[in-house]
């Protein structure tokens, strides 16, 4: 039985994900700021009586940390760690009140991704060191990493920080043989795109995502884009020259500043 601890598990993707690994038999631990939300998930999961909730803000490290010491201890080891919580917001540099918004987004994003990692490290090795088995760490990054986009610039920022940093941390863990996963989402049918006001081509069911995330979970894939799509349009965008991408983008839709 896998043992699989997610941040921002109560809606979209997190949500999704959970439901998909619950289906498989894993025994899950779930964390998010809203318990109503999450008691709603876990009553809906196969096997809801395995599942732990931990009702806390992922920026807040010191309850990340007991929550993460409390689901080793309760499962008994850990088998994957999927650092799913974020935030989107349109911001504006030139803006002073946007500034906040910045640093919330790459606290969210960013900061608590490492604070999520960080208490199973240890965990993870002695149980490489007990017994060879697969762990994985597992980052969501975003297509918006792979290029800025216009009116999206701490969460394009953000995202882009996460890619690095988990490519960081791979290298990192290499010897000791632990998985590090990033998967960069393009657009997800959830409700953090569901307030977008402009076309999103390739856009995916979260169910699909879900179950092509998990695929690359266990395979052990460095990197994935998913959709695949996206992967080939992020690739080509990322080969233009600066001018092109900007002339090509400077009229691009924004994500709506929501202060």
């Amino acid at each position: 039985m896998q043992r699989v601890f997610i941040t921002g598990a109560s809606s979209g993707i997190g949500a999704a994900l959970a439901a998909a690994y619950a289906q498989q038999g894993a025994m899950l631990g779930l964390v998010a700021r809203r318990r109503d939300m999450l008691e709603q998930l876990r009553a809906g999961l196969a096997h809801p009586e395995r599942h732990q909730l931990y009702v806390l803000d992922v920026t807040d490290h010191g309850a990340l940390q007991e929550a993460a010491q409390d689901f080793l201890a309760v499962a008994g080891g850990i088998d994957v760690v999927i650092a799913n919580a974020g935030i989107s917001q349109g911001t504006l540099t030139e803006y002073a009140e946007d500034i906040p918004v910045f640093e919330r987004i790459i606290a969210t994003n960013v900061t608590a991704t490492v604070a999520t990692f960080h208490p199973f490290i240890a965990a993870m090795k002695d149980q490489m060191k007990a017994r060879p088995q697969d762990c994985r760490l597992v980052g969501i990054g975003s297509v918006a990493g792979i290029r800025g986009l216009p009116g999206a610039e701490a969460y394009s920022a953000s995202k882009a920080a996460v890619i690095s940093y988990c490519e960081s941390l791979r290298i990192e863990l290499r010897a000791s043989g632990i998985k590090v996963v990033t998967i960069a989402p393009g657009y997800i049918d959830t409700p953090m795109t569901q307030v977008n006001h402009y076309r999103m081509p390739f856009l995916m069911p979260v169910q699909k995502f879900a179950a092509r995330a998990l695929a690359a979970i266990a395979a052990g894939d460095s990197y994935r884009v998913i959709p695949w799509q996206m992967g080939v349009v992020a690739k080509l965008l990322r080969l233009l020259p600066n001018s092109v991408y900007d002339f090509a983008f400077s009229k691009a839709p924004h994500k709506k500043r929501n202060l």
